[in-house]
């Protein structure tokens, strides 16, 4: 399946489910766009940075994953990072899947038949193995990774320790 224009989807379900709020005289509030072929691991996100004070904001659908997929796969995945949009530009609070989040998902999915947003997809995705070893410095517990990580620390001895908040002395450190 090749992939659809998402940007009159995005006027669609901005009029259909968030009163127009992700608009300005009908310009998007947020840029939306098919990735290139790197995003392999989700299928899609939303960002923002603030760039001389102007919010630059902007939602990315994987084009490797979604266009091996039907339209109903796009849509829930467009919608759910409009979710994220609107939680941040329009209602102004930082969250991830939080309450206001939820609260507007299960509203769409209440009025919604052909497709549903989830919190979490269940899309077929390709893993690299994880086949590196890290240790905490702290603890001397072991963690398998993807990848190597800068300044990554682990988890339960920040928390136990240190309040939750990240801290050197928790450092995961990897195997050469």
């Amino acid at each position: 399946m090749s992939v659809i224009p998402l940007l009159p989807l995005f006027h669609r379900f901005n009029k259909q489910f968030f009163d127009n709020s992700l608009t300005v005289n009908q310009e998007p509030l947020v840029k939306v766009r098919w990735s290139d072929n790197r995003l392999k691991t989700t299928a899609g996100f939303y960002k923002r940075k603030k760039i001389n004070g102007v919010i630059d904001s902007e939602i990315i659908l994987s084009k490797p994953i979604l266009s091996k997929l039907s339209n109903r796969e796009i849509y829930s995945t467009l919608c759910h990072e409009m979710i994220h949009a609107w939680v941040d530009r329009i209602l102004k609070k930082n969250e991830i899947h939080g309450p206001n989040f939820l609260n507007k998902m299960n509203q769409i999915n209440e009025k919604e038949n052909n497709f549903q947003i989830s919190v979490r997809h269940t899309f077929p995705v390709e893993r690299r193995e994880l086949k590196y070893t890290g240790t905490c410095k702290n603890c001397g517990e072991k963690y398998m990774y993807r990848k190597r990580i800068k300044n990554i620390a682990c988890k339960k001895c920040c928390k136990l320790f240190f309040n939750g908040s990240w801290n050197k002395n928790c450092l995961i450190l990897f195997d050469l």
